[in-house]
């Protein structure tokens, strides 16, 4: 038995089943590459599902990670601390928000927008108590606690979780006839992904964005984007709504490459007259805005931004579609994608994807399927035209 093997069998003895990973154990990453625990090398295309933008073990987010935990780590939010409001004005800057509520994973982000959209409802637009209406899309992704399952459609999230928190109205993904059509005098917000990620690298029709953005002001509903996967680079823009005109959003949420690949943090963001209106007590977080995750966030933006790994995204990732696209085999139904977002779907007659993700990972590439059918690939931000070449040979060789 090899030392993977004893690891893997020993977290499969202690730990609930609620992920099928591939059977690799990852034990140190630097960059784009990770060594499992007995030496093998890997080059990582998942990037913790956008969590590792900027690379693992990136030296300079490693550097303030360790500088602030030898300084104070928690201290609460009873009490200010030295690095947070540095930190909200960097991510407003950047976002063009008025303001930011720091948290720690993207669920509860979304959780945040959810009740900051609710009560806008109430308070600005005059919705009667309890009747506030947010439409989401189908097949969308924002989490795993009760209300993010409660506004998705996908069977495997709601299966025996119910009763499920009400409020919440589905449409097609990219469909503004029937945005338009499911809005009514209850409706607060309109909460989406700019490009569906776990639902399979779904990407909305040109100018989409655009369109919903211009009906919610319209309507007087706010549009309000799910950025955690999508934003801080990965798809080729800062943002994804971006690559777009006039796509701002009201409310949007971070997070994933916030934290540097190293801590969890998230945020939703707002203009202030909608985080605004939370008054103290009614929302929070023990270890949202903490000194440590603060001072990691610095970091992580300046990597962002000073390395513009956002361009390197948009240039590389047209490189990878190309290369993807130039490989002869009949396995494969579409790829699609946007900057190093792509997703390669194999066709229902060649099988299931999960096959080809475990040889993949035999030749040393790590990615992982969604969806049955879709290969996600999204390695780090900071992978060189040679890593990709290596990349394209072994998904050439598979398929």
């Amino acid at each position: 038995m090899t030392r993977s093997d004893a690891i893997i069998a020993q977290a499969e003895q202690y730990s609930a089943r609620n992920y099928d990973p591939l059977p690799v154990v990852i034990e140190r990453g630097e960059g784009v590459w990770v060594w499992d625990a007995d030496g093998n090398k890997y080059l990582d295309c998942l990037s913790a599902y956008s969590a590792v933008n900027q690379g693992h073990c990136h030296p300079r987010i490693l550097a303030a990670l360790t500088e602030q935990a030898g300084r104070i780590a928690i201290t609460s939010r009873a009490f200010h601390n030295a690095r947070l409001g540095a930190f909200l004005e960097k991510l407003c800057k950047l976002t063009q928000m008025d303001l930011a509520l720091p948290m720690n994973t993207g669920a509860e982000a979304v959780e945040t927008a959810v009740k900051a959209a609710r009560k806008w409802g109430y308070v600005v637009k005059g919705v009667a108590d309890d009747a506030a209406e947010i439409i989401v899309c189908s097949h969308n992704f924002h989490g795993r606690t009760i209300t993010a399952v409660s506004a998705s459609s996908e069977p495997a999230y709601r299966t025996h979780f119910g009763p499920f928190t009400p409020g919440f109205v589905w449409v097609p993904h990219g469909d503004l006839a029937a945005l338009e059509a499911a809005i009514t005098e209850r409706t607060v917000a309109f909460l989406l992904e700019p490009i569906q990620g776990e639902g399979g690298i779904l990407i909305p029709p040109e100018g989409y964005l655009s369109a919903a953005r211009k009906l919610c002001r319209e309507r007087n509903v706010l549009f309000v984007l799910d950025e955690i996967q999508t934003g801080l680079g990965r798809t080729g823009e800062l943002f994804c709504y971006q690559h777009e005109a006039d796509a701002k959003p009201d409310m949007m949420v971070v997070g994933k490459a916030l934290g540097g690949g190293v801590y969890p943090i998230s945020a939703a963001l707002s203009r202030r007259e909608i985080l605004g209106l939370f008054e103290p007590g009614e929302h929070g977080s023990t270890f949202g805005g903490n000194p440590l995750a603060a001072a990691v966030g610095d970091a992580a933006l300046d990597v962002i931004v000073e390395e513009d790994l956002a361009a390197r995204s948009k240039a590389m990732g047209e490189y990878l579609l190309e290369q993807l696209r130039a490989i002869n085999t009949v396995k494969v139904e579409e790829i699609r994608g946007r900057g190093l977002f792509v997703g390669v779907e194999i066709r229902q007659e060649a099988g299931p994807a999960r096959p080809i993700c475990e040889e993949l990972m035999r030749l040393g590439l790590l990615t992982k399927e969604t969806h049955k059918q879709v290969i996600r690939i999204a390695p780090p931000l900071t992978i060189e035209t040679e890593e990709v070449d290596w990349l394209v040979a072994q998904f050439r060789k598979v398929l």
